[in-house]
């Protein structure tokens, strides 16, 4: 969303520049000649390059016969803007919509079993022939663009691609392009930026995940970056001293008033149930949703606040005619620039 100075694009920070990392991080890897263990860690290397609230990356991976587990990583919880682990799940959703497409890509089908049991998802891989598709494609380019985009509308093929990639398994997308429609969603996104940024809670647990520097960033591989929020970079210590006073409801208001009012549209995504099991399942669309929108150009990014704030949820749920559903996701779209990727930690680190 929203530390040690940034050196000047391409200047070395130790042994590794930002650029450097990322471009590693973001890389499509070679489709043959990798097996056993060295091809199920490649495929978790795709899956860690979903996105996260807040780029925790709040997932493990376990190898066990013929198959890839994903479980939610508790000590990356992030208890006050997510209680309930919604966000949580949602980002196992979309770490195994990377995994299953790449899976393919590599020669086998993947299917995805949540076991309530251990609150893990099983994903079993079976060979097949393999299909590249522009969705694996796209894993690379795909990103959360918090930046002003150009105010043009999509093509009404472009919007029938978007929402085919997101279709299936009861999670429903509702794309709003309407203008009076995107300003009463930039009224709930405002009322609920503006009690968020009222809670100190909130904002202490915002500015632990802030990397206010490149430095700081590539030694911990997670959290948001000033790079790819499109933020100057200052030391960290000073990131944290003024971020209460830069980042107001006022200044953020006003900002998101921007970004709403230059996106094509605003995109909805609601699953089938208020349960683990459908949380997943609104991961894995979003993400393709997300794939399918970096392979047209198309940039995105999140406006969740009106889920997030729980009073808000049933006065958006009815305004989108969801009378007693759980609205799961928000997302502005529209062509804007490219920024610096986020960046992951190793696999490794990952690894249960």
């Amino acid at each position: 969303m929203r530390g040690a100075h940034d050196p000047p694009n391409g200047t070395r920070l130790g042994a590794q520049s930002y650029e450097a990392v990322a471009a590693r991080t973001w890389r499509l890897g070679a489709l043959r000649g990798l097996e056993g263990t060295a091809l199920l860690m490649e495929l978790v290397r795709y899956a860690t390059l979903a996105p996260s609230s807040h780029n925790t990356q709040c997932w493990k991976f376990g190898f066990e016969d013929q198959a890839i587990v994903i479980a939610p990583d508790p000590s990356r919880r992030c208890p006050v803007v997510d209680p309930d682990d919604h966000h949580v799940f949602i980002s196992l959703g979309c770490a195994a919509e990377n995994l299953l497409q790449a899976a393919l890509a590599h020669g086998f089908k993947g299917e995805a079993i949540f076991d309530s049991a251990r609150d893990a998802l099983r994903i079993a891989l079976t060979p097949t022939v393999a299909a590249r598709s522009p969705l694996f494609d796209a894993i690379p380019q795909r990103q959360c663009t918090r930046a002003e985009y150009d105010g043009k509308p999509l093509t009404g093929e472009e919007l029938r691609l978007l929402e085919k990639a997101s279709s299936g398994t009861g999670v429903q997308l509702l794309l709003l392009t309407d203008k009076t429609a995107m300003e009463k969603v930039l009224e709930f996104v405002v009322q609920g930026n503006t009690a968020q940024l009222n809670d100190p809670a909130f904002i202490s647990e915002l500015k632990s995940w802030i990397r206010f520097n490149a430095r700081d960033a590539v030694r911990l591989g997670d959290g948001l970056s000033a790079a790819s929020s499109g933020n100057p970079s200052v030391p960290a210590w000073l990131g944290r001293m003024v971020l209460g006073f830069l980042v107001t409801p006022k200044a953020e208001n006003d900002k998101v008033t921007r970004h709403v009012r230059s996106s094509a549209g605003i995109a909805v995504l609601v699953g089938p149930a208020a349960d683990k099991a459908s949380w997943i399942e609104v991961g894995r669309a979003y993400e393709r949703f997300a794939l399918q929108a970096a392979a047209l150009g198309i940039r995105h990014a999140h406006l969740n606040q009106p889920v997030e704030v729980a009073s808000l949820r049933s006065s958006f749920a009815n305004f989108l005619g969801m009378p007693g559903r759980r609205p799961d996701l928000v997302l502005r779209f529209g062509r804007g620039p490219t920024l610096p990727p986020s960046l992951r930690r190793p696999v490794e680190t990952v690894l249960i």
